[in-house]
C-alpha cells in the first residue's frame, strides 16, 4: 500500500540525471556548514547526531531512484535469506555516484578528529589520516577492496535487525545514513533505532527522529564513555523498525571498504 505523496518543493535545482550532481549549494558547502562542534558533542554524549536536510528533496529522489537500475551496483542482498530482517539492499560499485562520493569525501575530514579521539580514549592503537583517500589506501592494503556505500529499500512489513557494519580489520568508527523518503507521507513506521550496551547495565534503546534528506552520523560499533574511574567502552547497534505502510529508502555511507 502506498501513502499519498506530497508534492516535493525545493529551491535547489534538480541533480543531473546521470551523475546526481549537487544543487547550487554544493555537497561540500553543505557539509562544511554543519555545526561540527555540536555534532562532535552529541556523538560524544550519545553516539549519534543529526545533520538536517543534507540532501534536497530532488537529490533524495534521485538517489532512491537509482535502486531500480541494474548498473552501478556490485551486489544485491535480500535480507530474509540471511536472517538480517526483511527488505533489500544493494552495494554500490566503484566509481560511486558523484553525490555519494562527494558526501563520503567531504564528511570524512570532519569526523577523523573525533574518531582519533575516541580511539585514544578507548586505548585502541589505530589512528586515522586526515584525508579519506589515504585511509582507503590502508583498507586496500589490508585486502578490503570492495566499496561499502549501499542503498536500502523497504516495503510494508520489512525491517532491519540490529547490527554493526564492520566488514574487515580496518574499521572507521563513525558512519552516515541519509533518509530518502518522508515519514508519515511516503511511509509509516520504519524508525531508525539504536541500542547501547553498557557494562553491567541494561541495554538502552534510542529512536532517532529523521525527516527526508536528514543525515544521521552514528557510531559503527563502540564509543568511549566517561566513568568514575576513567573512560570505558559502550557497544552500539543500529536497525530499522517494521514498516507499516508505504516504502522507505536509505543510503548508507560507510568510510571503510570491505574484504
Amino acid at each position: 500500500m502506498k501513502l499519498d505523496r506530497r508534492k516535493a518543493t525545493t529551491d535547489a535545482a534538480s541533480p543531473d540525471e546521470e551523475t546526481g550532481s549537487a544543487s547550487p549549494a554544493t555537497i561540500e558547502e553543505r557539509v562544511g556548514a554543519i555545526d561540527w562542534t555540536q555534532v562532535h558533542a552529541e556523538l560524544d554524549a550519545q553516539g549519534w547526531a543529526i545533520a538536517p536536510k543534507l540532501l534536497s528533496d530532488a537529490e533524495a529522489d534521485f538517489v532512491s531512484g537509482l535502486y531500480g537500475r541494474e548498473q552501478g551496483f556490485r551486489s544485491h542482498i535480500v535480507m530474509s535469506r540471511h536472517g538480517f530482517g526483511r527488505g533489500e539492499y544493494k552495494y554500490f560499485s566503484y566509481p560511486l555516484p558523484d553525490l555519494i562520493q562527494s558526501v563520503r569525501t567531504a564528511a570524512y575530514p570532519y569526523l577523523a578528529p573525533i574518531a582519533n579521539r575516541w580511539h585514544e580514549r578507548m586505548g585502541k592503537e589505530a589512528r586515522f589520516p586526515a584525508d579519506h583517500a589515504a585511509f582507503l589506501e590502508r583498507c586496500h592494503r589490508a585486502g578490503q577492496l570492495r566499496p561499502t556505500p549501499l542503498l536500502l529499500s523497504y516495503a510494508s512489513g520489512d525491517y532491519n535487525c540490529l547490527h554493526r557494519d564492520l566488514y574487515g580489520e580496518q574499521v572507521f568508527p563513525i558512519q552516515i545514513a541519509i533518509l530518502l523518503d518522508q515519514p508519515g507521507v511516503d511511509f509509516a513506521g520504519g524508525e531508525f533505532v539504536m541500542t547501547e550496551q553498557r557494562p553491567r547495565m541494561q541495554t538502552r534503546a534510542m529512536v532517532l527522529p529523521l525527516d527526508k534528506g536528514d543525515a544521521v552520523l552514528f557510531a559503527v560499533h563502540s564509543r568511549p564513555m566517561q566513568g568514575g574511574r576513567g573512560d570505558y567502552q559502550v557497544k552500539l547497534s543500529h536497525g530499522v523498525s517494521k514498516i507499516h505502510k508505504g516504502r522507505r529508502h536509505t543510503v548508507g555511507i560507510i568510510f571503510h571498504d570491505a574484504t
